[in-house]
């Protein structure tokens, strides 16, 4: 396995120092902060004084773990250019790393480059990445490594890329009763094992879904999806209009299994895949699977509608259970968001 390149363009590969202070925007001018290669992120993000500030930030690769506090209500953090690949903001920490000041491991929660609870938050035209790897930290068996983290109400990602291996994407709620809302347009995120996860209400518009190649001799390799949705939100993950692909061999990947968090074990799983286009990477036969055998993916709320490609076709029909056209009529971008309208 190899570190992937997060960075193109012919942009310096350099790695920036953490720590260092952003050049900011001349106070009162503009509700904006600039953030450039030797700046950093968090240090931007922490400067930001009330609601509908923006960072840009500028081409360059930055090594730094970044927190988007509740407080930090409204805030975009944008790429300076169009291109998501331009900017790249990337760590190395997971489940099983040792925190330095010895009080344990970072945990799957704790292992995210980018955690944001701020509700209003929008993410565009940038990278959010970890790249820590099994191959090089064979001692360490808690292997999640999350990319991003999110758990605040009105999250919008749009053109952005989500690179991890496994728990690439954590979407998550601020408690069990809330039902927190995200959005992700036109995105691409890739993985292997539950790279999009959670139990926030979820809408993947025209995203663009990679399963990895694994070194691995046995199959799954990994699943797309595991939600957790609460069992008292009617609406968990939404894919439409998106498509799937791999870097493995045919039929190495399901496309989901249902998470019961051994903490929240009420969870009734919420997935819907519909009109999208799934390539032979996923196993057509069987595309579920269970995460604990007490908890059976037939139990949960999965389904699908119009989907198109060889990992989509239908050979054994119980093994994919599908929406009739009135069902469908309720899982729509707009039954799952409410009354907030990112898209319009």
């Amino acid at each position: 396995m190899h570190r992937r390149t997060l960075l193109t363009g012919g942009l310096a590969g350099g790695l920036v120092a953490t720590g260092a202070a952003p050049a900011f925007a001349a106070p009162g001018r503009h509700r904006v902060r600039h953030v450039r290669p030797g700046d950093s992120v968090q240090a931007a993000v922490d400067a930001v004084d009330g609601p509908g500030w923006t960072v840009v930030v500028h081409p360059g690769t930055y090594r730094e773990v970044v927190n988007v506090p509740a407080g930090k209500a409204g805030l975009t953090l944008r790429g300076a250019t169009r291109d998501p690949r331009d900017v790249v903001i990337v760590y190395d920490n997971a489940n099983g790393t040792p925190r330095p000041d010895g009080s344990g491991t970072y945990g799957t929660a704790g292992s995210a480059t980018f955690t944001s609870a701020a509700p209003g938050l929008t993410v565009r035209d940038l990278t959010l990445a970890n790249d820590w790897l099994r191959a090089d930290h064979p001692d360490i068996t808690g292997t999640q490594a999350v990319a991003a983290y999110t758990y605040g109400d009105r999250t919008r990602f749009e053109n952005v890329r989500v690179l991890a291996h496994q728990d690439t994407l954590f979407v998550d709620t601020t408690a069990l009763g809330s039902f927190d809302r995200q959005y992700f347009h036109r995105c691409y995120i890739e993985g292997d094992v539950d790279f999009v996860f959670g139990r926030a209400t979820a809408v993947f518009e025209h995203c663009h879904f990679h399963t990895l190649a694994r070194d691995v001799d046995f199959t799954p390799k990994g699943m797309v999806f595991a939600p957790s949705t609460a069992r008292a939100n009617p609406y968990g993950i939404l894919a439409v209009r998106c498509r799937i692909t791999s870097g493995a061999e045919d039929g190495a990947y399901k496309l989901a299994r249902p998470w019961v968090p051994s903490y929240e074990t009420t969870a009734w799983p919420s997935l819907v895949v519909r009109e999208t286009r799934i390539g032979p990477g996923i196993d057509a036969v069987a595309p579920y699977t269970n995460m604990r055998e007490a908890h059976p993916w037939q139990s949960m709320r999965f389904a699908e509608y119009r989907n198109t490609g060889p990992g989509a076709a239908v050979h054994v029909p119980e093994n994919r259970p599908h929406l009739t056209r009135v069902q469908a009529r309720s899982h729509t971008r707009e039954t799952y968001l409410g009354d907030w309208r990112p898209h319009a």
